[in-house]
């Protein structure tokens, strides 16, 4: 939620992930589908468990800041592929409240406190900042950080985030909060 940074990793950042180069089509759910987003879709379904990213929407950004629908799911997840211009992978998939919290995110608004929502970066992910929600990029003062497989608890009221490590340069073999203090704090949990 790369996020999309991580949640917002990929969906600030996402802009990269336009492909525009021709490529050969496909058939997806009756609608033809690019080799390119083909392989969106491979990344984006990476995020989380097979069986929940078979039946999950798959989106991806437009290079004018614009999601698209590669394609339709059935479960309320949605899925992201990893942004080609960050440092490492950064797929995730999110429930609805988690996707909502990211909206909330990219628009600079507070997201509603207490919409707990669930995300999944199995994959990985690489956040520019652990403490800034909008770092573009990784800076040596902004502690820039790499988290392998994990998921994401947004959305949970305030004092659910006092039970986890609030450090600027965490443990990232434990459960630690993200962007603590701000309104976007969330729990990463590694799962391996």
């Amino acid at each position: 939620m790369r996020k999309l940074n991580w949640i917002g990793r990929t969906i600030v950042l996402g802009g990269g992930l336009l492909v525009l180069a021709a490529s050969a089509h496909a058939e997806e759910g009756g609608k033809a589908v690019t080799a390119a987003d083909k392989k969106l879709i491979a990344s984006a379904m990476s995020a989380a468990p097979a069986g929940l990213a078979k039946n999950a929407t798959i989106v991806a950004m437009n290079a004018d800041g614009k999601m698209r629908v590669l394609r339709e799911g059935s479960n309320g997840y949605t899925c992201m592929p990893s942004n080609p211009v960050t440092p490492g992978p950064d797929a995730m998939c999110m429930d609805k409240n988690a996707m909502e919290w990211a909206h909330a995110w990219m628009e600079h608004k507070a997201p509603e406190v207490g919409k707990v929502g669930f995300m999944y970066m199995l994959a990985g992910g690489t956040d520019a900042s652990n403490t800034d929600p909008y770092a573009t990029k990784p800076e040596a003062n902004n502690h820039w950080i790499r988290t392998g497989p994990h998921v994401m608890v947004v959305g949970a009221n305030p004092e659910f985030y006092d039970a986890y490590p609030k450090n600027a340069d965490p443990d990232t073999k434990s459960p630690y909060i993200m962007w603590a203090g701000t309104p976007y704090q969330h729990l990463m949990a590694p799962i391996k």
